[in-house]
């Protein structure tokens, strides 16, 4: 069965009619245990009121016998030697072991409701044998008769057996119809999510399931509108790293060769020649720093086990990573203060280095000469915080949620002048998710440049 709705149609269904027949099963055990002694004490009293009655109104017994029948009882009269009368509906077997009927007529009381046969399958009270019967003796024109009674149901409860035989086919019927219309409610946005997967698995990444629902079900369609977005964020996001892949290598690939076919004239001079060659080398270098960068993010990609974890100093590296921007610094006239406090920090040292490297880098590029860049660490609990604070002209609000997208360029300017590739935040990013770490961009409260925080778990990774 392949139908969800079918299979828990089915389901249900098939709970509510065992929950049905246990219920009539444990009722039905019940009455065998409390509800028959009970009955049988009682019809026992009734049975001996009639004896003392017929004991001393002997003229009168077949007419009280026939209002106690007209009230809803079973009444069987026999003396066993061919005399039997009934009163009210007959008995349906009238089988009785002669030892029985023997004990009666010797004065004994037969019980037979309490001793009739428990049946799990059709409840006793409704069981209509004189083995379903009390027994006592009684006299009748000077005789000892075997008298048996039990109550009518048929009589007695006629009604109401057509009222709760009614009652349950119709609160069965509508159970079955009510549990039929909830599972198509439940089954019916499952439906709709199956059919938007398909759609995704065609490429529709496109797609919003609406549902008003707040429960399991409604957190699931929320949460595959959620993944439909991301799908379609990444589908858009693999399409442009293409096209910027293809226009990052295009342009060197193009100056090259364009600087190449003009070296081969033999009207350039000396000068030329150096100046083309230094262009073509440059432009090789740009290509061999973008391979190296896609290797970085492609090995990032596959997680933490591309680290290679070791405890360094980071003061120390960060110092480093400072004495090696030494000359960018004083050519821009721009001030570094480092406020870092001697510690150790598990990870991978150079992936690390080439996070600080960027991380100034970036801040030189867009500082403004005689400003100032500030780089600072401190320990928060387990976790340690790194933040690069410039004075320069900050980063747009509309640019900050793309800064760390491969080959965003917050200048939007690709020219050959410009050395950057628009990966290296982004290689940062993954670095630093990498370490179980996180990064944020944003600009200093003053408005006066931006500040990058860096937060890195302090122990090992």
């Amino acid at each position: 069965m392949k139908s969800l709705y079918a299979r828990m149609c089915l389901i249900f269904c098939s709970m509510i009619v065992v929950s049905f027949g246990l219920g009539f099963l444990l009722s039905n055990v019940y009455y065998h245990v409390k509800i028959k002694p009970k009955n049988d004490k009682k019809l026992t009293e009734m049975a001996l009121n009639i004896q003392t009655f017929s004991e001393n109104n002997s003229g009168s017994t077949d007419a009280y016998f026939s209002h106690i029948a007209a009230l809803g009882y079973r009444i069987y009269v026999t003396n066993n030697e061919g005399d039997q009368r009934f009163y009210g509906n007959p008995f349906k077997n009238y089988h009785l072991n002669a030892e029985q009927l023997q004990q009666v007529l010797a004065g004994e009381i037969f019980h037979g409701v309490a001793l009739y046969k428990a049946n799990l399958l059709i409840t006793g009270f409704f069981d209509n044998e004189i083995q379903n019967s009390i027994g006592v003796p009684i006299q009748m024109n000077g005789q000892t008769y075997a008298m048996f009674m039990r109550p009518d149901a048929n009589v007695q409860f006629g009604e109401l057996r057509v009222f709760f035989a009614l009652l349950l086919g119709l609160a069965l019927l509508l159970s079955f119809l009510f549990l039929m219309a909830s599972t198509l409610h439940i089954v019916r946005p499952i439906t709709r999510l199956t059919a938007a997967t398909q759609d995704i698995v065609k490429g529709k990444y496109n797609l919003q399931v609406q549902s008003r629902r707040r429960d399991e079900i409604g957190q699931l369609g929320a949460h595959f509108n959620v993944m439909s977005r991301e799908l379609q964020r990444t589908e858009r996001a693999r399409q442009e790293f293409v096209a910027n892949v293809s226009h990052e290598i295009e342009s060197p690939l193009t100056s090259i060769q364009g600087f190449a076919a003009t070296l081969q004239q033999q009207t350039l001079d000396h000068d030329q020649r150096v100046r083309y060659l230094a262009i073509i080398e440059e432009e090789s270098r740009r290509l061999s720093t973008l391979s190296k960068q896609l290797l970085t993010l492609s090995s990032l990609d596959f997680g933490s086990h591309a680290l290679h974890m070791k405890t360094f100093n980071l003061r120390s590296q960060i110092r480093q990573v400072a004495q090696m921007m030494e000359w960018r610094l004083t050519e821009q006239e721009l001030s570094l203060r480092l406020s870092i406090p001697d510690l150790m920090l598990h990870g991978d040292a150079d992936l690390l280095y080439q996070v600080w490297t960027n991380l100034l880098s970036n801040a030189i590029k867009h500082t403004p000469a005689g400003g100032q860049i500030i780089v600072t660490a401190e320990i928060q609990g387990e976790q340690c915080t790194v933040t690069v604070a410039d004075s320069g002209e900050g980063i747009s609000k509309d640019e900050l949620p793309y800064i760390f997208d491969r080959f965003y360029k917050v200048d939007r300017v690709r020219t050959r002048e410009s050395s950057g590739t628009g990966l290296g935040l982004s290689i940062v990013q993954k670095v630093v998710q990498a370490h179980n770490g996180m990064i944020q961009a944003a600009n200093r409260a003053d408005g006066k440049g931006a500040v990058f925080t860096v937060v890195l778990p302090c122990g090992n990774l």
